[in-house]
């Protein structure tokens, strides 16, 4: 059973740390993602940096931009990881934008992916109707989940049609929270979470963007299987380093 399938099935609220690759340093992304497994995170969103990421707010475009500058590229990633097996045991997930996997060759990317551990993959711009045209049977041959975003424009039938092709979970993108709301997200927000909650759908969701601390996870995962941070975690390593991971994790789940 691939790693996100039998993560999912535990009975717990699951939280997911997204990070840049090769940030701070070029040579960070296995030290960041030891540490995160040490600290108790659930699964890892491994960024691999874009010139022009578009799904991506000011603080991890940064950290893209810093991560290219330090020499981050596809191949340099598969190369830090090809041994992250030994030491990283929960789902590891490649999230990026599409141009770099078609230049790098989409079964050679799905192929490595594979072969160093990769459960699943990420990519905002790969449409849907051109993922299951062109590249569900590569992706499946590798055992890859594809993770598709909804987000609270998303139409109830574009939702069912995603959750059909899925076999994962659906990353549920809440609008960035409410700057000087106390309770992080907004009513207009709370109503998508219980309009997601009640169409039933076969797979869990995961909560991103807006997700910052202890209280936001919390509203965060009430109806939905559990939540990402993103930007909130590249603050922090901005500020701290790979040495305030472990505090950071248990300030968002004690």
């Amino acid at each position: 059973m691939n790693r996100i399938n039998k993560k999912l099935q535990e009975d717990k609220k699951l939280l997911s740390i997204y990070f840049t690759a090769g940030y701070p340093k070029l040579e960070d992304t296995v030290p960041v993602l030891e540490e995160l497994v040490k600290s108790g995170v659930d699964m890892i969103e491994i960024g691999l940096p874009f010139s022009d990421p578009l799904a991506d707010g000011p603080t991890i475009q940064e950290s893209s931009t810093a991560a290219l500058k330090n020499g981050m590229t596809t191949a340099k990633l598969f190369d830090q990881i090809k041994d992250i097996r030994k030491t990283v045991d929960i789902p590891l997930i490649v999230m990026g934008y599409f141009n770099p996997m078609l230049q790098y060759g989409v079964e050679k990317f799905c192929k490595a992916c594979s072969e160093i551990g990769i459960d699943g993959l990420i990519m905002p711009d790969l449409p849907l109707a051109e993922y299951e045209e062109h590249y569900k049977a590569t992706f499946e041959k590798y055992d890859l989940k594809m993770v598709f975003l909804i987000t609270p424009q998303t139409s109830d039938k574009r939702i069912k049609q995603i959750d059909t092709a899925s076999d994962g979970f659906i990353y549920m993108v809440s609008s960035a929270s409410t700057t000087g709301k106390t309770s992080g997200f907004s009513n207009v927000q709370r109503e998508y979470f219980e309009r997601i909650d009640a169409l039933n759908l076969k797979n869990p969701q995961i909560v991103g963007f807006g997700i910052k601390d202890e209280e936001t996870f919390k509203a965060a995962t009430k109806t939905a299987k559990g939540a990402i941070i993103g930007s909130a975690f590249i603050k922090m390593l901005t500020e701290k380093g790979i040495e305030g991971i472990s505090s950071f994790i248990k300030s968002i789940r004690p």
